[in-house]
């Protein structure tokens, strides 16, 4: 039944009190606003102006509509705005969802110089969708997919940003710790930890293990990296993680990596996107961002 038009219309009356000032701010005829509000009027069964010499004065229901109109246009002049800001790239918000468990100390690295390029950019990061935001990002529930393990889809398009190798993980100590690879009838006796994500979708068994028909001794789940490195540091099992994560934890803890098998397991990290949406400035520098942070 209330329209904008008939809040803008109380408001302009209310400010400048006659017909002919308040049609002339709106740029609309005396006809057109006589018009949109006697069939106001009609839908409610009650008068919302009365003359009052040649000025208009509202009525009760016509001050409550425009109290109405106090609060709810500026909220339509800032929406506005900010619609207008994001179709240009100026503004917006970043929800970014993980399928890369131990990327999230990369992404803090990309998320940092980011920020200070883009101050008006609110980012959210996702953990909830952790190695199944596909559909979140195709439902409108994130707007960016960090993955290692693409499912391509037609309305996605995926940008790989940096090139890692995903590699074993064991305590200095450990009897393998003096080789360059592994191979995959070596890890039989072991324990291995690795995030809660299902064997099939592990590189460790997927490529490494399953297709030499070998596996380990036990198999447990850790959510937290600087907990499963502890563990392995302390000679309690082993694990497998990128490169260059391990690099880091290297440098303060008692750990080795090694290489799956002579050739490695090469792995690269993806940045996905929905289509219609390429060419959002603020989602590109993202990406860019992305590439230059290893």
């Amino acid at each position: 039944m209330l329209e904008r038009i008939h809040l803008e219309i109380l408001t302009a009356i209310k400010e400048h009190g006659t017909l002919t000032k308040a049609a002339n701010s709106l740029y609309l005829s005396q006809s057109a606003l006589s018009h949109s509000i006697k069939k106001l009027e009609g839908q409610v069964g009650t008068p919302i102006w009365k003359k009052d010499g040649r000025n208009l004065r509202l009525t009760a229901a016509g001050e409550h509509i425009q109290t109405l109109a106090n609060r709810v246009l500026p909220q339509f002049v800032h929406t506005e705005l900010l619609l207008n800001q994001i179709a240009k790239g100026e503004l917006g918000s970043l929800r970014i969802g993980m399928e890369c468990h131990p990327c999230y100390q990369w992404l803090l690295r990309v998320i940092e110089p980011y920020l200070e390029h883009w101050p008006d950019i609110d980012i959210d990061v996702k953990q909830e969708f952790q190695f199944g935001a596909l559909g979140a990002l195709l439902s409108y529930e994130i707007d960016v997919l960090i993955t290692p393990d693409p499912l391509f889809k037609p309305k996605i398009s995926y940008i790989p940003v940096f090139n890692y190798e995903h590699r074993l993980v064991v305590a200095k100590s450990h009897k393998l710790a003096t080789q360059e690879f592994v191979l995959p009838e070596q890890l039989s006796e072991e324990v291995l930890f690795s995030y809660p994500v299902e064997p099939l979708r592990l590189d460790i068994f997927s490529q490494f293990l399953n297709p030499a028909k070998c596996s380990v001794k036990k198999h447990k789940t850790i959510e937290t990296t600087e907990i499963m490195l502890q563990m392995v540091a302390a000679g309690r099992g082993i694990c497998a993680l990128p490169g260059w994560l391990v690099d880091e934890y290297s440098k303060t803890m008692p750990i080795k990596s090694l290489r799956f098998g002579e050739q490695g397991i090469n792995k690269q990290i993806f940045v996905g996107i929905r289509n219609n949406e390429q060419h959002i400035d603020y989602l590109n520098d993202f990406i860019d961002q992305a590439k230059k942070t290893t």
